[in-house]
């Protein structure tokens, strides 16, 4: 490469980094409250920037509990879609035996007015009877239609049916040609449409709208219908953040020294790629910032585990790079053919794990639902950007700074030669371990079951509990709370977790705690009078039901079975062999158990960031085994696998070989976590703690397990 073009390369990276810097910081500091770039702020979700609160009542008798949860999770997933498109992470939980609460991240979001008057929703025929419901509705959108005889712009809602209603749409508006097909909210009559021709494939449009606000408000309406039970609204407040005030900033401060700490690694360690690489992230997290904001992806601390990860998978790709580039030289090649040939041996793992874990983001973005899909957004846009930096941005200035004179092979590194460890030979210690280490946490969840305990520390995102709300007087902080307030209530219920929020514009806190009797309730009332000097008769408990229900689990759950299958799907059609696949998923499995594990022996709280947990642990594990896998494939090239001591050799000298990017991807990706858990307020330090123990684990598994089951299954099979 010719010296002047290495030299507009360089000049184009910097230019590239200088853009997404200027601008990621931007949205990073408007993100944390400094008010000059406050317009440039991420959309943050309620455990990071509080938001609304609507709580409605039931109108009439008290229904059902089954009805009252069918209700609630009928809201839930109406409340994922809002006009503006933007992605809404509300959280929709019950509070007494008749009423819900519905907690909306923002003070200003769509959702709001959308669910001011949340209700029923029914498509009816002349003769007033129900043909559709809003069950039927899967999206609803302002728009505008073009009339084909008149040329004129109209106002128009389109509708789009579930499979299942398209048809039955089709069949009723073919008989029914010329008809009225009136659409009533709350038995109010809000739109009378015409049928005009039967309608297939879906989708109906309804015109007649006056304006686009018409059109909007009857759009909004079909959205939110249509719910078991008829509501009214009780009161609306705004809310602080679940995580507390300061949440936000310690963990962008966190997240800056820990990247900081990264790069200088980098530089030490691989020096001038080292160097490319650590312009790389910069670029990466200036370019994630703007998908973000322009995405308006809403950010939550699972997003942030997304970031965190995508990020480690970033470092990952440089680093099977480098490691590949120094192997190169210390055969003889020259810097700038083992730049070439170390992009080229690297592409495929580098490759075949983004895409991988690409697939489980975008699956559990489709099938998600609340924090997983926060989690799969972020992830994913993660995953895209950091390929881009990894393979070309990073690439490319390697050549740039090859050209301008950095040529000396010493600036680059050499592999030094190594000696294969046996990790076969020690195989059953290394699965023994790996078995111990599972079982510590078994017993741990059965000597708590024993103790009358639960298995887990689940939290009131998980089971509810109780909600106690007062005016106390003053406007505390969040940290006044927490070291006045809190242990108050610590002394009189016992320690737990709690949960608190300030009520914008005025002194009521709610504070959320574990489910509680008579007598507690009462002792914590007692105590609370006592100590602040609040009115007795304002001091309010109500009992809440958990914010992740059980078909939030269930979603949880199929998405991540869902992504698991494809991804496993996908390592089989890659190396041609299941055995690849069935290694994998064991070395999940073992991940998945102790992180689990560690949240018995440790009893850090099981809330909504335990399902982000899991996700990352999966995603880190499975990227991680990927690049032993295309190791041991491609040292198994031309090989007897007949030959069981060829074999151990082949999984000995692959392991060997890629154990320097091992412990380097683990430990950069740790140094993250590790500064958001030292950083962190208590909530992020309980998120950050089990997922230091998943790296740990998915190192372990993905060096010591991996290729010995790969082993175990494929001599057995010979």
């Amino acid at each position: 490469m010719k010296k002047s073009r290495g030299a507009l390369i360089i000049i184009l990276c910097l230019v590239l980094l200088g853009v997404s810097s200027f601008y990621g910081m931007k949205i990073v500091r408007g993100t944390a409250g400094v008010k000059s770039a406050s317009g440039d702020a991420l959309g943050l979700g309620l455990d990071l920037a509080g938001g609304v609160s609507i709580t409605y009542e039931v109108v009439g008798e008290t229904p059902s509990k089954d009805k009252l949860n069918d209700t609630i999770f009928k809201l839930q997933q109406r409340v994922t879609q809002t006009s503006d498109g933007s992605i809404t992470e509300a959280q929709v939980y019950a509070e007494g035996d008749k009423r819900i609460t519905v907690d909306i991240p923002g003070g200003s979001s769509a959702l709001f007015k959308e669910l001011k008057a949340p209700g029923k929703l029914e498509f009816r025929d002349e003769n007033g009877e129900v043909q559709f419901t809003g069950d039927d509705i899967k999206t609803a959108s302002a728009t505008t239609n073009q009339d084909k005889t008149t040329g004129a712009v109209q106002n128009v809602v389109l509708l789009t049916f579930t499979e299942e209603a398209a048809e039955r749409f089709y069949t009723y508006t073919s008989a029914n040609v010329g008809k009225k097909l009136s659409i009533y909210y709350n038995d109010e009559l809000i739109s009378d449409p015409k049928i005009n021709a039967g309608i297939s494939g879906g989708e109906a449009v309804v015109e007649g709208m006056a304006n686009k606000e018409e059109a909007e408000n009857l759009a909004s309406y079909i959205r939110i219908g249509t719910l078991d039970l008829e509501l009214k609204e009780l009161r609306s407040q705004e809310v602080s953040a679940t995580l507390g005030s300061s949440a936000l900033a310690k963990s962008i401060k966190a997240a800056g020294i820990g990247l900081l700490v990264v790069m200088l690694f980098m530089i030490v360690m691989y020096l001038v790629p080292g160097f490319a690489a650590s312009i790389g992230l910069a670029i990466y997290t200036g370019l994630t910032m703007l998908c973000l904001k322009a995405f308006g992806i809403t950010l939550t601390l699972p997003g942030i585990a997304g970031i965190i990860l995508s990020m480690g998978m970033a470092v990952d790709a440089n680093v099977v790079v480098f490691a590949r580039i120094r192997e190169d030289i210390a055969a003889g090649k020259s810097v700038q053919s083992a730049m070439k040939s170390g992009y080229k041996k690297a592409l495929s793992a580098v490759l075949d794990g983004n895409i991988t874990t690409l697939i489980a983001a975008i699956v559990l973005g489709i099938f998600g639902s609340g924090t997983v899909k926060g989690f799969a957004y972020t992830f994913g846009i993660g995953i895209v950007v950091s390929m881009f930096t990894a393979l070309v941005v990073v690439k490319y200035l390697m050549q740039g700074l090859y050209a301008m004179g950095l040529t000396n092979e010493k600036l680059y590194g050499k592999a030094k030669e190594y000696k294969a460890l046996d990790f076969v030979g020690r195989r059953w210690v290394l699965i023994g371990i790996a078995v111990l280490v599972a079982a510590i946490g078994f017993i741990t969840m059965g000597v708590n079951k024993a103790a009358g305990k639960n298995e887990l520390n689940y939290s009131l995102d998980f089971i509810g509990g109780t909600s106690v709300t007062a005016d106390y007087g003053k406007d505390y902080t969040a940290e006044e709370i927490e070291d006045t307030i809190i242990p108050v209530v610590n002394d009189a219920i016992g320690k737990g977790q709690v949960q608190h929020q300030r009520v914008s514009g005025t002194n009521e806190i709610v504070l959320k705690t574990r489910v509680l009797n008579e007598e507690e309730r009462d002792a914590l009332k007692q105590a609370l009078v006592e100590k602040f000097n609040l009115d007795e008769k304002k001091v309010e408990f109500e009992s809440i039901s958990e914010t992740v229900s059980n078909e939030m689990r269930a979603d949880a759950l199929k998405a991540v079975l869902i992504a698991l299958v494809l991804m496993l799907i996908y390592i089989w059609f890659r190396f041609k062999d299941f055995r690849y696949s069935a290694s994998a998923v064991i070395a999940l499995v073992h991940d998945v158990i102790i992180v689990l594990g560690s949240y018995a022996v440790v009893r850090v709280a099981v809330g909504n960031t335990f399902i982000a947990v899991m996700l990352t642990i999966v995603g880190y594990s499975i990227n991680a085994t990927i690049v032993i896998f295309d190791r041991i494939r491609e040292n198994l090239a031309g090989s007897s696998t007949k030959d069981a001591a060829r074999l151990k050799e082949i999984v000995n000298n692959s392991v060997t070989q890629t154990l320097s990017r091992s412990i380097n991807t683990s430990l950069t990706t740790f140094i993250m976590v590790f500064f958001l858990f030292i950083m962190g307020v208590t909530s992020i330090r309980e998120f950050a703690l089990p997922l230091m123990v998943g790296i740990v684990a998915g190192g372990f598994s993905s060096v010591c397990l991996t290729g010995n089951i790969w082993y175990l299954m494929k001599s057995k099979n010979n």
